[in-house]
C-alpha cells in the first residue's frame, strides 16, 4: 500500500483505499504549478548564466557553477571551452517548456481534489533543479563559432519540440474543458471521458507528449548524450506508469470506455 501511495497521485490515488495514516504525508495536486514555478527561476537563471558566458567571452561561467559542473561531471572545465549551440538552444526550450507548463497550470488547467505524496512533491522540486544542471553537464566539448555549429539535428529536435507542446497543450486545454462550461468558468471537478484530439486513439495523449518532448531535446544535443537518454528512460518509465494506472480506471469505472484507446503510445502501448 506505501508503494501504490508512493507511485500513484491524482485521480488514480483518489479512488484508492488507504489507511488513514497515509493521508497525513498528502499535499494538493494543484501544487504541480510549485514545480514549473522552480523549473521557471531556476533554469530561468542558468539560460542567463550561459548568455552572459556567450556574449561577455569568458572563459568560464560563474565560478561557484563552474566548480559545481566541475564535480558532477568528473571533469574539470578547460581555458579553451567555447559555448555550445545546443546547449543553449536545450536550456531556452527547457526554460520554455517550464513557463508554457506553468501558465497552463494557472490559467488553463481545473485540478480536482486529487493529492500527490510529499515525497513526490518533494522529488519534483528537485527534479527540475538538477534538470537544469544535467543540462549543463551534457554537451561541454566542441569548437567553432556558436551559429556555425547549426546542423540538421538542431532543425529536427526544434521541430519536434514544437509539435509534441502543440500536442500536450491541446490536450491540457481538452482535459480543462471537461469541467468548464462554454463562459469558461467551472461547473464541476468530477473526472469525465475526455474526448477529441489525440484522446480518441490514447488514453494520456499529454504524458505521450512529455516523453517526445524529451527525445526532441535529445536530438537538439544531437543524440550524442547518453546522460540524456538515460532521462529519456527515466521519462518514459515514469509516464508509461502514470498512463496506464488512468487507463485501467478510465476502463473500469466506465463501461463503454473506448476498447480502442491505448494508455500511452498511441496503437502500440
Amino acid at each position: 500500500m506505501l508503494f501504490q501511495d508512493l507511485v500513484r497521485y491524482g485521480k488514480t490515488k483518489q479512488y484508492m483505499k488507504r489507511d488513514d495514516w497515509l493521508c497525513v504525508f498528502d499535499v494538493p495536486k494543484r501544487w504541480f504549478w510549485h514545480f514549473y514555478a522552480v523549473s521557471v527561476c531556476w533554469n530561468g537563471l542558468l539560460l542567463g548564466f550561459y548568455l552572459n558566458f556567450i556574449f561577455q567571452h569568458q572563459f568560464h561561467l560563474h565560478p561557484w557553477l563552474t566548480k559545481l559542473l566541475d564535480i558532477l561531471t568528473g571533469e574539470p572545465t578547460t581555458a579553451s571551452q567555447v559555448p555550445q549551440l545546443s546547449t543553449l538552444l536545450v536550456q531556452l526550450l527547457l526554460w520554455v517548456h517550464s513557463l508554457r507548463r506553468l501558465l497552463e497550470c494557472l490559467f488553463v488547467s481545473v485540478f480536482s481534489d486529487g493529492a500527490m505524496h510529499l515525497v513526490q512533491y518533494m522529488f519534483g522540486l528537485g527534479y527540475y533543479i538538477v534538470l537544469g544542471l544535467t543540462v549543463l553537464c551534457s554537451d561541454r566539448l566542441g569548437s567553432g563559432t556558436l551559429f556555425s555549429q547549426l546542423d540538421w539535428f538542431h532543425v529536427t529536435g526544434f521541430a519536434l519540440f514544437i509539435g509534441a507542446s502543440l500536442l500536450q497543450h491541446q490536450s491540457m486545454v481538452l482535459l480543462a474543458k471537461l469541467r468548464t462550461g462554454k463562459s469558461g468558468t467551472v461547473e464541476t471537478l468530477a473526472h469525465r471521458v475526455p474526448m477529441g484530439g489525440w484522446f480518441e486513439v490514447v488514453s494520456c495523449p499529454h504524458y505521450f507528449a512529455e516523453l517526445l518532448i524529451y527525445v526532441s531535446l535529445s536530438l537538439v544535443f544531437g543524440g550524442l548524450s547518453l546522460t540524456w537518454w538515460l532521462l529519456v528512460l527515466y521519462v518514459l518509465f515514469n509516464q508509461a506508469l502514470a498512463a496506464q494506472l488512468c487507463h485501467d480506471l478510465y476502463i473500469s469505472k466506465y463501461e463503454s470506455y473506448p476498447k480502442h484507446r491505448k494508455a500511452f503510445i498511441p496503437y502500440v502501448l
